[in-house]
């Protein structure tokens, strides 16, 4: 009994160490982007530095004061692509995942192995053969082309299709169809509620993505009122050397990581949720 619990307390020790380094290093990596967005360019080239520097009001000011990039306008491009994009491909798949999951139609097992096989398929593969549909139909002047096609998310229904498997029985879905309910009623009534953890999860992964995706969107928008963050980013640093200035790069960096952690925050509350829920019912 001793030496058992000697070993789980090891255990225990060895995963907490572990935890503990890669939450510390993740401190220190947004600790240096804030101390960075504080220091002036010359500053910044000298190296790292600990202590913040008093340069953080006038970076956020050249920054805005850009004539080559509108950044407000471009936090706001990614805002909507990445929320529509996350909540389509979220609702979408989890649609897909529900009815492969419960119905039993001829297919089923094909569509499902071929969801898979997408999965394997790069994104950017499958981009260049997009982008050139898409350039031949004149079709690349607005959000629908960024938004459309990331509604197909192989990841995403694997995720929710597997999360469906465990947490959703047949009976509680046929004693809602003897009550009367239909499909759709079924669907956004009983299932969405159901498998929340798992929608914020995926919506926060798909906002993320969608939000960090420079691959597609820098070969689609040509206009600079479309212009996304990562966009934005890419020219800032690819600026004449005679004006590049680290200060207001790193600045924009900072900004950029904020829609995302409170995006995490809201929907964190439904992730800590979730698995207290399936704790009690362990």
């Amino acid at each position: 009994m001793t030496r058992s619990r000697v070993n789980l307390f090891l255990q225990k020790t060895f995963v907490y160490t572990i935890l503990i380094t890669m939450a510390l290093l993740i401190i220190f990596i947004f600790y240096t982007l804030l101390v960075n967005a504080s220091r002036t360019h010359v500053d910044i080239q000298k190296g790292f530095s600990a202590f913040f520097g008093n340069y953080f009001g006038k970076n956020l000011e050249n920054l805005l004061a850009n004539n080559n990039i509108n950044v407000l306008n471009a936090m706001k491009n990614s805002f909507i692509i990445a929320t529509a994009t996350a909540f389509l491909s979220t609702y979408v798949s989890a649609l897909t995942a529900y009815s492969i999951h419960l119905y039993r139609f001829k297919g089923r097992n094909f569509l499902f192995m071929f969801i898979l096989a997408v999965m394997m398929i790069p994104s950017q593969i499958a981009s260049v053969g997009l982008i050139t549909i898409l350039y031949s139909i004149g079709f690349v002047v607005n959000y629908f082309v960024l938004i459309v096609p990331a509604m197909a998310a192989p990841a995403t229904f694997f995720f929710l299709k597997q999360y469906l498997d465990t947490i959703l029985n047949f009976e509680l879905v046929e004693a809602a169809r003897v009550d009367g309910a239909g499909e759709i009623r079924i669907f956004h009534t009983i299932v969405m509620p159901l498998i929340k953890p798992a929608l914020a999860i995926q919506f926060i992964f798909s906002f993320v993505a969608s939000w960090n995706n420079f691959f597609f969107p820098s070969l689609i928008i040509q206009s600079p009122n479309k212009r996304t963050i990562p966009i934005v980013i890419s020219l800032l640093k690819n600026s004449s050397p005679d004006s590049f200035d680290l200060g207001p790069v790193y600045m924009l960096m900072v900004l950029s990581i904020f829609p995302m952690i409170i995006v995490f925050i809201i929907f964190s509350k439904q992730i800590i949720k979730g698995i207290t829920l399936g704790s009690v019912k362990g």
